[in-house]
């Protein structure tokens, strides 16, 4: 029987990201913005006004998108241990990402419709009510931003999703106020689709940009080209060291995980191997494959 522990040599598969800081501001953005969403439409059914109608349920689009960042940090940091995923949950903010930017290139979809059909079918603007309507959602994005400023980065794809939506949102009404300005004092009605259909092409590029990023990471995409030359440059510049396979692909925010199948005739033991990669940080799961050649059936022609 084997008595000795297995701690030295089992790795740890905890690759989550808890933004604990980040997560709380995404709360206090997410009652902020729904407290505007339900005011906005109590307003639009009072008194009538299909622009802060319009602009309500807008909100609540980004309601359901910080719903999503909320639930993939809570769902990451309750099964961050469990033996249920192989390389634990640090896939969970990069999934949400990908949610929620599916939903932001809804969120332009419909924008580009709804002005295509006002560009070819103009409707009346009731530009006061539009522009205190704007002015708002540019004050309470102007504020979200403030609140998630600092806290997109360290490779957190959940977080920064909700920060494009604030961008996205704020954009929206920056674009809108000066289409409205035009509108109200030179007539320019036709300016407000147009610019609509501008932000919603600016929205839908973010949103790719998300979608790609995020969705080479689910599919397991490897790290560049020159990174993997590195990792077989420095192993094969020792003694007679071959790489015969090599995988690397992101398990997490920041981690990746390799599996690299070595061969041969003067094998080591493997924390030699290990200390070959020492320098390649964002190496979190190291698997080594060690093959002995023997004779001369291994030498390279």
């Amino acid at each position: 029987m084997h008595i000795h522990s297995m701690e030295r040599w089992q790795h740890q598969h905890d690759f989550t990201v808890i933004q604990e800081h980040g997560e709380r501001r995404t709360i206090q953005v997410l009652i902020l913005t729904a407290a505007t969403m339900v005011f906005e439409v109590a307003a639009g059914l009072l008194y009538g006004s299909m622009a802060l109608l319009a602009d309500g349920w807008h909100m609540g689009t980004h309601v359901a998108a910080f719903m999503i960042t909320i639930f993939a940090y809570r769902y990451a940091k309750k099964h961050a241990r469990s033996r249920d995923f192989a390389f634990g949950t640090g896939k969970v903010s990069v999934l949400g990402g990908f949610a929620s930017a599916i939903a932001l290139i809804m969120v332009s979809l419909v924008m580009l419709i709804e002005s295509g059909q006002r560009l070819v079918a103009p409707q009346p603007i009731h530009f006061n009510e539009a522009l205190v309507v704007a002015a708002l959602g540019l004050a309470v994005n102007i504020v979200s931003a403030f609140l998630l400023r600092d806290h997109h980065g360290h490779h957190d794809h959940n977080l920064k999703a909700a920060y494009l939506h604030v961008l996205a949102d704020a954009l929206t009404s920056v674009l809108a106020i000066g289409a409205l300005i035009l509108g109200k004092y030179l007539g320019w009605n036709w300016l407000d689709p147009v610019i609509g259909i501008v932000g919603a092409a600016v929205i839908g590029h973010w949103a790719y940009g998300l979608l790609r990023e995020t969705g080479f990471v689910l599919l397991d995409g490897s790290i560049e080209s020159r990174d993997l030359d590195a990792i077989k440059d420095k192993i094969e510049a020792e003694l007679d060291n071959r790489v015969a396979d090599m995988h690397v692909w992101r398990v997490g925010p920041a981690d990746y995980a390799a599996i690299i199948s070595i061969v041969t005739h003067q094998p080591q033991k493997m924390e030699y191997y290990k200390g070959l990669l020492r320098d390649f940080k964002d190496i979190s799961h190291l698997t080594i494959e060690l093959n002995v050649c023997e004779g001369e059936s291994c030498l390279v022609k």
